[in-house]
């Protein structure tokens, strides 16, 4: 426990940029490891990248590699080493639900006792932690994500979201926008506390940095609404009322606001332009038919109400923007209602945190070439809370 307590100590010293050389140093000296490496997942969920000498390891499938297959399962995977007395441990890197990456530690044979893999992963956790810290001060980490370079409006998109996965005792959000890399007008965000879950989906109109810039003071709008204590309908109103003051009803924000009582189910929400609630329950899959009200920012001083209904323990939210259910297939077919329900029954064994990939992957499958519409999707499971 000692050594541990220790190793954590170093690293929480350590420079924002040398967090991983520090560890490796650290687990080499206290467990006797061989190598110690970092994959970081890329915005685009389809692969992870080396976090250092990225010119001698290339990215490795996130769906076919024994790295990726630890990430998508969330549990350590072992890995005999080829042509050596040794073993790769592949732990997961995550925070609250946040998939980052995956650490590997080569061990050698005789150390890889239960034991002490269970210390490494506890030290994974804690890498996860210090990474989101040390991201104010370094660009390290974001820079090794990318693939490609992102857009500007990309850039300003990917920094406005909160995660792209959040757990709790009483529910599990995972959310994933495409082109990952280009992505300009969607969004969506999410707070919870003691008592409440606020999710908010937006998607600004227009293209390129218009819609981002337009989007991002959507989302402090109503993220400084929210701060200020009021409920959804209030929320809607005063980022309603920036935007029109900013651009006088030319530019809207497409918006759906929803606020979730944590000891309850009970579920508010505002229907305020063209994203879609969707429900599973059980093996049913149904759209959950709301009042639609008026963008934000299409007139001054609007309006919004507030509808209600129940989520109970294993039913799934999936809230999708108009670039998933609008796409449209080379022979001109509108994705729709039935292959959204169909798409929706076939991830429904998959964690929340990985299900908005997998239908952004079929949707692509689907329209068989590349759009510069935005794609949103985020998938809510809700668990309740327990007695006691």
């Amino acid at each position: 426990m000692k050594r541990r307590t220790d190793i954590e100590a170093a690293v929480r010293a350590a420079a924002p940029h040398a967090l991983l050389a520090t560890l490796r140093t650290e687990i080499i000296s206290a467990y006797g490891a061989l190598a110690v490496d970092l994959h970081l997942a890329d915005y685009g969920l389809r692969v992870l990248t080396p976090l250092d000498r990225p010119d001698e390891n290339e990215p490795l499938s996130l769906h076919n590699s024994p790295e990726g297959r630890a990430f998508g399962s969330q549990e350590p995977r072992e890995q005999q080493v080829r042509h050596d007395d040794a073993v790769d441990h592949h732990l997961p890197v995550t925070v609250r639900g946040e998939r980052l990456g995956i650490l590997t530690v080569r061990l050698p044979q005789a150390l890889s006792t239960p034991e002490l893999v269970g210390e490494l992963a506890r030290l994974a956790d804690l890498l996860g932690h210090e990474i989101l810290v040390a991201e104010r001060d370094t660009d390290l980490y974001q820079r090794a994500r990318r693939t490609t370079r992102l857009t500007l409006a990309a850039e300003m998109q990917w920094q406005l979201l909160p995660a792209r996965a959040c757990t709790a005792a009483e529910f599990a959000i995972g959310a994933q926008l495409e082109p990952a890399y280009a992505i300009h007008g969607d969004n969506f965000d999410w707070a919870a506390d003691a008592d409440e879950l606020t999710l908010a989906v937006t998607n600004g109109m227009g293209e390129g940095i218009q819609a981002s810039l337009l989007t991002n003071l959507a989302v402090n709008a109503l993220r400084n609404a929210r701060r200020a204590g009021v409920g959804i309908a209030d929320q809607a109103a005063l980022a309603d009322q920036a935007i029109y003051d900013q651009h006088r009803g030319a530019s809207h924000v497409s918006t759906l606001l929803l606020r979730f009582e944590l000891a309850t189910g009970r579920v508010g929400v505002v229907d305020a332009g063209s994203p879609q609630l969707w429900m599973q329950r059980g093996r049913a899959v149904h759209r959950v038919e709301l009042e639609a009200q008026l963008p934000l920012g299409m007139f001054e001083e609007s309006q919004y109400a507030v509808q209600e209904f129940h989520v109970e323990p294993g039913d799934r939210l999936l809230l999708f923007s108009d670039g998933v259910y609008d796409t449209v297939s080379p022979q001109g077919e509108v994705y729709g209602d039935r292959m959204l329900a169909r798409a929706i029954q076939s991830t429904r064994l998959l964690p929340a945190a990985t299900v908005p990939r997998a239908l952004l992957a079929e949707l692509a499958e689907y329209r068989r070439k590349e759009t510069p519409d935005d794609a949103l999707v985020l998938c809510l499971d809700w668990y309740g809370r327990q007695e006691g």
